[in-house]
């Protein structure tokens, strides 16, 4: 068990040192895609792309809509390190593979992870391409990512959980929101581990509970990056209604194709809070940095 909580820290530190040797100087903002928002590195500018297969102990993503590469640019001259796919509890990874790019991105200096996802909605109101800000969740996995012996150097072995989503990020993500006319709707969200989604009556459970969104990533990745002292920040697109919340059944298709529609309002905010985050206000380089239209937008 020593061995393995030493051995998570050099493979990290192996990782981030792979990354250096490509993209010496690295933005201190990341962002994780997640299903069908793979798209949002074609707005970058200068970018760079290292696939995860050129990163060490990375392992290849399984799922489709979730591409596999590090990509590195610009966004109207703030830096941003995107990892375009994730990978997954489901898919029979431990959970500290499951977070294993969020401990390279700490070992690489970042200091703001904003995370994405594909959800259910579970709140009767929400409907597919909403966008739900989260303010807290329900770690329903049955396990914690930071379970295990415990290494310093990865962060204080008991962290604090208060507020493991920035109050200052969600502030300055609704107020950009608003600017933009996109409403962007507060919410908690629930993880479970899938692959199978939710019966209605596991639904009626979490509305009991009082979730929102309920997903199968997300919470092992925002742990970790508090842990790790990250400034965190989620954003869950509603890419279908829950099973039983109004009656249809549920498929990956349909939230690929909701990730698509919701590409360019997502991007757009992202692209403002990473401006923001960076001390450059929107607008001001005289570039646009704006990410493409993909899909029939909202």
């Amino acid at each position: 068990m020593i061995k393995a909580s030493v051995d998570l820290v050099a493979r990290a530190i192996e990782a981030a040192s792979a990354v250096r040797a490509v993209v010496p100087e690295l933005p201190p903002i990341a962002v994780v895609l997640g299903s069908g928002l793979s798209s949002l590195v074609e707005g970058l500018a200068d970018s760079v792309t290292i696939p995860y297969a050129k990163v060490p102990h990375f392992p290849a993503p399984t799922v489709a809509g979730h591409a596999g590469n590090v990509v590195v640019g610009k966004l109207e001259g703030a830096g941003v390190l995107m990892l375009q796919g994730r990978f997954h509890y489901y898919e029979g990874h431990p959970l500290q593979v499951v977070t294993f790019p969020v401990r390279v991105l700490q070992f690489l200096g970042v200091r703001t992870l904003i995370l994405t996802a594909a959800t259910g909605g579970i709140r009767a109101e929400l409907r597919p391409g909403n966008l739900v800000c989260l303010s807290d969740h329900l770690n329903l996995l049955g396990t914690n990512p930071l379970r295990g012996l415990h290494d310093e150097r990865l962060g204080p072995r008991f962290p604090d959980m208060t507020e493991v989503y920035s109050k200052r990020l969600r502030s300055l993500a609704r107020d950009e929101a608003k600017r933009l006319g996109i409403n962007l709707i507060p919410g908690i969200y629930a993880c479970l581990p899938g692959p199978s989604y939710e019966t209605p009556a596991e639904v009626r459970m979490l509305q009991a509970l009082g979730a929102d969104v309920v997903g199968m990533s997300t919470v092992p990745e925002a742990i970790v990056a508090r842990q790790a002292g990250m400034e965190v920040l989620a954003f869950a697109l509603v890419a279908n209604a829950a099973a039983g919340v109004i009656g249809t059944s549920i498929s990956h298709h349909e939230v690929l194709e909701a990730g698509k529609k919701a590409t360019p309002m997502l991007a757009k905010l992202i692209r403002r809070v990473v401006l923001k985050v960076s001390g450059i206000e929107p607008g001001k380089t005289g570039l646009t940095g704006d990410f493409p239209v993909m899909g029939d937008g909202l």
